[in-house]
């Protein structure tokens, strides 16, 4: 889903997020989606939140998302790191409504329930919303919500710091290559002078 873009994902505006939301069927996977978009965590963490990285013993959702360092990616050193993010207002509403299967310790389980999905069954999920909203030569894939997330963060003059301390990411090299700029975003800096 990459084609064209040199590796890497599209970075998603409000309304590309807003129609692949709409192609999504299933609250559940509506909710995955939501969650990327909102934490720009990677997806293969997403599939793997447990109800308890999500929300309190009450069921109220957390002040704070969970991703357990074994199910986040290493850092080049092949540590792994817990990562915890704030809970945004509007996520916090999504997963007050969201009524989670009972009788699971994952957010997002499988058909059996007894371990979460897979990654390439959420792949497909987003691929066949881009598809439907009819996105599909953009190059989104499911590292777009992460891009889109760095990206946002960054048009909006949040530190690179603060962004690195967000995402998890260790090394600022790398977490400036998620950000996309663009011609008119060099000249509104150039205009700034």
């Amino acid at each position: 889903m990459k084609n064209n873009r040199n590796g890497q994902a599209a970075v998603l505006t409000d309304a590309d997020y807003s129609k692949i939301r709409k192609q999504i069927r299933s609250q559940k996977y509506k909710l995955l989606l939501d969650l990327a978009w909102y934490t720009g965590e990677r997806w293969g963490a997403l599939v793997k939140l447990q109800l308890l990285d999500v929300y309190n013993l009450d069921g109220t959702p957390s002040e704070y998302i969970n991703f357990r360092a074994r199910t986040r990616k290493a850092t080049p050193n092949g540590k792994r790191q817990t990562r915890q993010v704030p809970v945004h207002d509007t996520l916090y509403e999504l997963l007050a409504a969201y009524k989670p299967d009972s009788g699971s310790i994952w957010l997002f389980p499988s058909r059996e329930g007894d371990k979460p999905m897979g990654l390439r069954g959420a792949d497909q999920i987003l691929r066949t919303a881009v598809e439907r909203a009819g996105l599909s030569g953009k190059g989104i894939s499911t590292h777009s919500t992460r891009r889109s997330f760095i990206t946002k963060l960054a048009k909006r003059g949040v530190s690179l710091a603060t962004i690195k301390k967000a995402t998890g990411h260790t090394d600022l090299k790398v977490l400036s290559r998620y950000i996309e700029v663009t011609d008119d975003d060099v000249k509104s800096a150039i205009a700034t002078l």
